[in-house]
């Protein structure tokens, strides 16, 4: 026995269940507690009352309990909870001796402390020494049915499984060996633990959660003391000895460090089988040394050996195990990849790669298995089928989504260029034609599509869910096309007026000569331009839709008389209101009074092309209109006669006068004096007075050239070799009122205007 200054043994809650806090402290200051942080251990030891537990903790640990004396009688010796220091053992060790259960002093039904206590030591000990009597393995009514049966239920008590060695001492071991004893012990265990009723969070937990379960034997301390004292002494000190020696050495063995760090990287083949030999040597060396002494305490502490050793080795087999998962996983993947571009349904190459793969990684396994340990591999096998299965699923979704994204790809190509064109013509068989195009190309892809989605084994659901997003793809690209088209209407209705208004029915560019009908012509194309307006106005995808736009525009827009349109603005405008009768608004890609905005805009911006056109016209009727009139030339006739006789009486007055001519009619003809005052008289004469100088010594410079017999210079870059179509005036030009002046070749009946300072 170790003194009492040694062990420093101090009640720590009396017999009535009073702390006792002063006590604890003392204790702690003379144990030095405080100094050790988290470096110690707690030991208890609960059982019947008189079981010998004070006495088996004096002879492990060295303390001093209190004693049962059995010459006085078996009575209840400790009271409450008593703790003390284990002498002599590193790090610093606390035991805590319980008072016995079912003990008389107590009654039937005060269970109540009991309960408490064991609450108290599950949790705050590392180890819990249950102390229990051999002939009570295997009885319905032992002593420690009770015992367990509370440990077990105040266990359910603390807020999640702490894992607590529970080592079963089984006292006054009989003839029958421990190998016997032990099944029986830990079938009667787990009978309890079954039945202990539990919270429905615990309800399936195993009973290895909360407890390492270990079971040793002693021989009766009063009749075999000397038996008693060697084997708690010596075979288990021994015992413990070789076994440390034993994994020290498997530490340091050169075969297990390499492997150790081998197969951190990279996998090793027949891991499995130089794992067991090294283990088998190691066990074996341990009962070679440790075969002379207890049986019981040589197999626990090879037990505990063989389990530490597991310990050391698991990770290093996690890391094979994992190298056999991956290794697996790559093989699969490459399998995988390589069957898909051979062809073939892909539920089919799956199924066929996966049940190839998991019969490898089975195959694998077996050659890291560690015979001693006997670990479940099904986890790894569930972890690589998880694996496995995620890449199909993403294999299967990339698929899926390459196959979409293609389809969609060729309904964008085969929808977007011909609904563009359909939308541009716009007229009454647009949409009819552009509903048929939708139904043609969605009917063409849906099939293909159909038919490739086949060989992914989904269900009806899933697969018509997928078909119908494919059909309101196609829909949505009309209907994208449709709503760009309209942003551009403005445009497109712009261009279709000058189309019609600019060109006659052959195509060819329209001259206005002063006879065309400039109202019937602006009127057809203001109405071809409304038409592809109402066409625009709104989507009509379903064979159903119908509705009155286009008369509901030609009423409220096209002009058939003033007092009409002021009378329809007065009282109720159609137009005013933001949707369409028949139309809904997801429909609707123009509203009524975008619409009227739309128009007013469109007549705004054509009008200059029409009042260019009026103007055309005019200035055409002018230059035909340059003789006098009737009455005129007959006044001339008449009071001119006299004049027109005596030239027909002097000959060199008509030469003179037809030299007059021709100077005249030079001058018409370089000067341009028709072309000029088309343009009004103000800016003809300004422009005839910048020119005429130099016209004329340009003539007298060429008839002295002609007359010297030298070749006139072509130095007049606005000369006209051939004659002037004055009566024809090309749609789109524009009248000017700047004092330039217009020189027009007549080559190819095209104008174009310079500068005459140019000239």
């Amino acid at each position: 026995m170790a003194d009492s200054d040694t062990c420093c043994s101090t009640q720590l809650i009396d017999g009535d269940g009073v702390f006792n806090a002063s006590g604890i402290d003392k204790f702690m200051k003379e144990v030095k507690l405080g100094e050790c942080g988290l470096s110690y251990a707690v030991v208890s030891i609960m059982g019947p009352q008189s079981s010998g537990k004070s006495t088996l903790l004096n002879n492990l640990f060295s303390t001093n309990f209190r004693e049962m004396d059995a010459f006085k009688g078996r009575s209840q010796t400790t009271k409450g909870i008593w703790m003390a220091r284990c002498a002599g053992i590193e790090p610093c060790t606390i035991v805590m001796d319980l008072e016995g259960t079912d003990g008389r002093e107590r009654g039937e039904d005060d269970t109540a402390f009991e309960k408490q206590s064991a609450l108290f030591a599950l949790a705050v000990s590392d180890i819990v020494l249950i102390n229990m009597w051999c002939h009570d393995i295997g009885r319905e009514q032992a002593a420690n049915k009770p015992l367990l049966k509370t440990v077990f239920q105040v266990m359910m008590r603390l807020f999640s499984p702490r894992k607590t060695t529970m080592l079963f001492v089984i006292r006054d071991k009989t003839r029958t060996p421990l190998e016997n004893l032990e099944p029986v012990l830990r079938e009667d265990i787990q009978k309890i633990w079954d039945s202990v009723p539990k919270p429905q969070a615990h309800k399936d937990t195993p009973l290895s959660e909360f407890f390492n379960v270990q079971v040793v034997a002693l021989s009766s301390f009063e009749e075999k003391e000397e038996q008693f004292r060697e084997q708690v002494m010596v075979a288990t000190v021994r015992c413990e000895e070789i076994a440390n020696e034993k994994y020290a050495a498997f530490v340091a063995n050169e075969d297990w460090r390499e492997l150790e760090e081998t197969v951190q990287s990279e996998p090793i083949s027949g891991f499995g089988k130089k794992i067991n030999s090294l283990l088998h040597a190691c066990l074996s060396e341990y009962d070679a040394e440790a075969t002379y002494f207890d049986e019981g305490v040589r197999t626990a502490k090879q037990k505990q050996l063989q389990e530490k050793l597991l310990q050391l080795i698991q990770p290093a087999y996690q890391s094979a195990l994992g190298h056999v998962r991956s290794g697996t996983l790559d093989r699969f993947k490459e399998a995988f990849e390589k069957a898909l571009k051979g062809g073939g349904r892909f539920a089919e190459v799956a199924n066929n790669c996966v049940g190839s793969c998991v019969a490898q990684f089975d195959e694998k396994c077996a050659d890291v298995v560690i015979e001693l340990a006997k670990w479940d591999t099904s986890k790894v096998r569930e972890k690589l089928l998880r694996d496995i299965d995620a890449h199909v699923t993403s294999v299967r979704e990339a698929k899926i989504s390459e196959l979409t994204s293609s389809y969609e790809e060729k309904l964008k190509q085969s929808l977007s260029g011909p609904v563009e064109a359909l939308l541009d013509g716009a007229n009454s068989d647009t949409w009819p034609s552009v509903r048929s195009l939708l139904k043609r190309e969605m009917q063409s892809a849906v099939l293909g599509y159909s038919t490739a989605l086949d060989g992914f084994d989904m269900d009806k659901e899933t697969r018509q869910n997928m078909i119908s997003s494919l059909e309101d793809f196609a829909r949505g690209v009309v209907e994208g096309k449709a709503r760009e088209e309209a942003g551009r209407v403005l445009i497109r209705m712009k261009d279709r007026f000058t189309m019609l208004f600019s060109h006659d029915a052959d195509s060819m560019p329209r001259v206005w000569t002063g006879k065309e009908d400039i109202r019937a012509i602006t009127k057809t194309a203001r109405s071809a331009s409304l038409k592809l307006l109402a066409v625009m106005a709104a989507i009509r995808l379903d064979d159903g839709d119908k509705d009155n736009i286009e008369k509901t525009l030609a009423v409220a827009l096209l002009d058939g008389s003033g007092i009409a349109v002021r009378s329809i603005t007065a009282a109720t405008d159609p137009l005013a209101t933001s949707s369409w009768e028949k139309i809904p608004s997801s429909k609707t890609l123009i509203t009524p009074v975008q619409c009227k905005s739309l128009w007013r805009q469109f007549k705004m911006e054509t009008e200059y092309s029409v009042s260019q056109a009026i103007s055309a016209q005019e200035a055409n009727k002018r230059s035909n209109n340059w003789l006098p009139p009737p009455w005129a030339i007959l006044a001339l006739v008449i009071l001119g006669f006299n004049e027109f006789m005596t030239l027909l009486k002097n000959p060199l007055y008509l030469g003179v006068i037809f030299v007059i001519f021709l100077l005249l009619k030079a001058l018409w003809v370089q000067l341009n004096i028709a072309g000029e005052f088309r343009h009004g008289l103000l800016p003809g004469l300004i422009s005839l007075s910048t020119k005429f100088v130099p016209t004329i010594m340009n003539l007298i410079k060429r008839l002295a050239e002609e007359g010297a017999g030298v070749p006139a210079a072509n130095d007049n870059p606005q000369r006209s070799s051939t004659k002037y179509n004055s009566n024809a005036v090309p749609v789109g030009s524009s009248v000017s009122s700047s004092s330039s002046s217009n020189i027009t070749s007549s080559d190819n009946g095209n104008r174009y205007t310079s500068s005459s300072k140019n000239e």
